[in-house]
């Protein structure tokens, strides 16, 4: 993680008014809890659910954001969630929390300290109910199992891929299944499984970091246009303003590429989420804008080492960050306040297929409900 912008006055401007204007249009599609929990009962389901998985920004750094035209047309056309936050900080106990309703106590981004996560995930529950799933990595290596990638002519490794925004791999149950890690592929294969006889059910999208608004590559990688994607900073510079519009640009793509596919169907839903808000530094709290959160979010003590000695203790959530929703139904101009975070989500996933719940998924009394309301319109 790196240091994330902020939006400058000229471009709080533009999002106060698209914000404005969403909620004058909406004034009579806003939702609050607890009353979303009746929207699953009488209905089958969505056919097939996406998600596609964006990093380090908060809601108010993107949404109405001049470098994220497409992304703020989606929130203002079909569903926007204005209380979504990250389960926590950093990246990587986000990605594991949203398959697997746990961080299991991790607080970092290594990779290589996560040998043995032998627990229950979103794939056991979907292969138990035979629901056909796919997770498609953009500039995923040969090696599924590599930690970065693509590998560079001279040898050097580069960083357009990162191993712990792919919780996939992180499993034993799939990592050491092949059968199962046939379903973890390139993203240039998303369009053909799409448009093919047996077009996964459930489908998790992650960008490359230079797509995803994460940056961090210096280099100029041939065959690879995104790049230099370097980091941006507190002050909405030029280089976070690239990687704004790289990920714009990807999910307008991404989108497309669903939308077209003889996959959609008005019993379709796009899910798109940032993992968590934006890094600035902050030396008390581990360096994040915000540690606010809510549904299960974890608690950790005061001065704890993973954190910062300055650390008073407390809830220790990712922040707010935006939750755009996509139906095959069409527009429906909805903004939810309730409360939602990335275990809200799977616990989304789960009530649609009949999956039961797993970890704080389902967890009514700590406040994870799941998200029905911003799928309005596309319930059978």
């Amino acid at each position: 993680m790196q240091l994330r912008s902020r939006l400058t006055a000229g471009a709080l401007a533009v999002a106060a008014t698209i914000a404005l204007t969403a909620a004058s249009a909406v004034a009579a599609d806003t939702y609050h809890a607890p009353g979303n929990q009746s929207w699953h009962s009488s209905s089958s389901g969505f056919d097939h659910i996406y998600v596609i998985m964006l990093e380090n920004h908060s809601q108010s750094s993107v949404i109405g954001d001049v470098n994220a035209p497409y992304i703020t047309s989606l929130a203002n056309t079909y569903s926007m969630a204005d209380h979504y936050y990250g389960v926590t900080h950093p990246s990587m106990p986000n990605y594991i929390a949203s398959i697997a309703g746990d961080n299991y106590g991790i607080q970092d981004d290594n990779d290589q300290n996560v040998v043995n996560l032998d627990r229950v995930n979103l794939v056991d529950q979907l292969e138990a109910h035979h629901i056909s799933w796919g997770a498609y990595m953009q500039t995923l290596p040969a090696n599924k199992l590599d930690r970065s990638g693509p590998v560079l002519p001279n040898g050097a490794t580069a960083s357009l891929y990162a191993k712990k925004h792919n919780p996939f791999v992180l499993f034993d149950d799939i990592k050491n299944n092949p059968a199962r890690m046939a379903n973890v592929k390139d993203y240039s294969q998303l369009a053909a499984d799409l448009n093919g006889q047996h077009a996964p059910q459930f489908v998790w999208i992650t960008p490359n970091q230079c797509n995803d608004m994460h940056g961090g590559v210096y280099d100029t990688i041939e065959g690879y246009a995104e790049t230099p994607c370097p980091y941006g900073s507190v002050r909405d510079d030029a280089n976070d303003a690239a990687l704004k519009q790289k990920a714009d640009a990807f999910v307008h793509t991404a989108v497309d590429t669903i939308m077209d596919s003889n996959a959609w169907t008005k019993h379709s839903a796009i899910v798109i989420v940032t993992d968590e808000n934006d890094y600035t530094g902050d030396t008390t709290n581990g360096g994040w804008e915000s540690t606010s959160g809510c549904c299960d979010s974890p608690y950790v003590g005061a001065a704890d080492a993973r954190i910062s000695p300055a650390w008073t203790g407390g809830t220790y959530g990712g922040g707010l960050i935006p939750a755009i929703v996509v139906t095959g139904s069409g527009p429906h101009h909805i903004v939810d306040h309730t409360p939602y975070n990335h275990y809200s989500l799977l616990t989304t996933i789960e009530d649609n297929w009949h999956l039961g719940h797993i970890g704080h998924a389902g967890d009514t009394a700590g406040g994870v409900v799941a998200m029905w309301p911003m799928f309005a319109g596309s319930r059978r």
